[in-house]
């Protein structure tokens, strides 16, 4: 049930993450980019949650610190947001790290510093 609603979801966010590349294209900050789509996700009724907090666990123990995730959609699918030169292998390894550390499997790296995004995106389901 979970992988269905984790694909619509996917499909949804990167329909709309399309759609601000349109709009703005490459060269902004990752924040500009993360307000939009998640005006866009707002204003589609897409439940999300954006920096969400990710507790780091060591040993048992819930330290007091925390990685943000930067969008977190109907608690299903990871959104990191990039707005690099291209991804490296550790923007896949940050996603992969959240995807186990959040216990969700699908997740979604955005590069919104590509000439056209869908050469910037890479999903990935652990």
């Amino acid at each position: 049930m979970t992988g269905n609603l984790d694909n619509e979801y996917s499909r949804g966010v990167i329909g709309y993450a399309i759609e601000v590349h349109r709009h703005l294209g490459p060269g902004l900050l990752e924040n500009a980019y993360q307000e939009c789509l998640c005006f866009e996700l707002r204003n589609a009724g897409i439940p999300h949650t954006p920096q969400r907090k990710l507790p780091i666990r060591y040993k048992g123990m819930e330290l007091d610190c925390h990685y943000q995730m930067d969008i977190v959609v109907g608690d299903c699918l990871v959104v990191e947001i990039k707005a690099v030169e291209r991804i490296l292998p550790i923007h896949e390894a940050q996603l992969m790290t959240y995807l186990k550390l959040s216990q969700i499997s699908l997740g979604l790296l955005l590069n919104f510093n590509s000439p056209m995004l869908k050469n910037g995106i890479v999903r990935r389901r652990i």
